[in-house]
């Protein structure tokens, strides 16, 4: 059964995957360095990994299956969860996929490149309610491609 998962920490769009969720009655697994308070709901779960380094992301990787739904923002956490064939969402209703995704890891390592090298000190856009509005579009679009296909 479809599930969705959120690598919570930080993702701005939870509040949006909950109503989702709940509107279509899928499972939701929150992954977090640390405790966080959820809505109670049996369709929620909220796992506490740790804070060592890609702790959530590998939990995620390893407890996901193909056609679950992943949302993040970390671009190799979505070329992981990709490769496991899971559908990726990134929290501004861009989705990862195999064919993009090269070229936004490419683009990650450039531009973290030039952050050391003090080239870029400004962070990403803020996001938007159009940011929102995207994400909710693509979510659903998601879950209902993922129940149209053939089982």
């Amino acid at each position: 059964m479809l599930h969705i998962f959120v690598d919570a920490d930080a993702c701005p769009v939870k509040q949006e995957v909950y109503r989702v969720a709940k509107r279509y009655d899928l499972k939701i697994t929150l992954v977090a360095a640390s405790w966080m308070r959820i809505p109670e709901s049996s369709r929620l779960t909220l796992e506490v990994v740790g804070d060592a380094l890609d702790a959530a992301d590998d939990w995620i990787v390893e407890h996901i299956e193909a056609d679950d739904i992943v949302i993040t923002g970390d671009i190799p956490l979505a070329a992981r969860s990709l490769e496991k064939g899971a559908y990726v969402l990134g929290h501004k209703g861009k989705p990862f996929t195999d064919a993009n995704i090269g070229p936004a890891l490419g683009t990650r390592d450039l531009l973290s490149e030039l952050r050391v090298m003090g080239e870029i000190t400004g962070g990403p856009p803020p996001f938007s309610k159009r940011d929102r509005s995207l994400f909710l579009e693509q979510l659903d679009q998601a879950i209902n491609a993922i129940r149209r296909k053939p089982a």
